[in-house]
């Protein structure tokens, strides 16, 4: 039997007021990525300011040793949500299919309010990037319905950890 492939994952919240001590989105990710047997071998949090989350999503991208990064926050419509700007011009494709699932799934418990999530996904230097509503209900719901199944080696028909080896084609 093939060991599952163990993934290396860092977690940026992005928020104007979160804490580590109060950061309820990003404590939901580190137990769900850890539960899951993937390692959080990062988390940080920053202001709500493009330049300030493009500057650490850059850092980490650079790393070879991080394979996933999970932003939460920002994804809104309001002045301050800048989390898809930031990110989304690092993309060296983006992941349409997230976006589009993920606000499937949520329309089934928020009904129409999800056309304000901007989440979205994409790659970036071999690394898989998904930025997420802060909410930990949205943290949640994206991590148990889409994004461990992608990340499980063993999860068929195809998921995104097979396909890390090719990322640099």
């Amino acid at each position: 039997m093939i060991e599952k492939i163990k993934l290396n994952i860092s977690i940026l919240t992005v928020s104007d007021s979160r804490t580590l001590e109060n950061d309820k989105s990003g404590d939901i990710l580190t137990k769900l990525i850890k539960e899951s047997h993937h390692s959080v071998i990062d988390r940080s949090i920053v202001k709500d300011n493009i330049y300030s989350i493009r500057s650490i999503v850059s850092t980490w991208i650079e790393d070879k040793n991080i394979d996933v990064i999970i932003t939460t926050g920002g994804t809104g419509v309001t002045g301050t949500d800048g989390t898809p700007e930031a990110v989304e011009i690092l993309f060296d494709k983006k992941i349409d299919g997230f976006g589009e699932i993920f606000r499937s799934i949520s329309y089934d418990k928020i009904k129409t309010s999800t056309i304000q999530s901007r989440a979205i996904s994409g790659v970036a230097n071999s690394t898989y990037i998904f930025c997420l509503p802060g909410s930990p209900g949205a943290c949640k719901d994206a991590w148990v319905d889409i994004i461990q199944h992608q990340l499980d080696s063993d999860h068929k028909p195809c998921n995104l950890t097979e396909l890390i080896p090719r990322l640099k084609d």
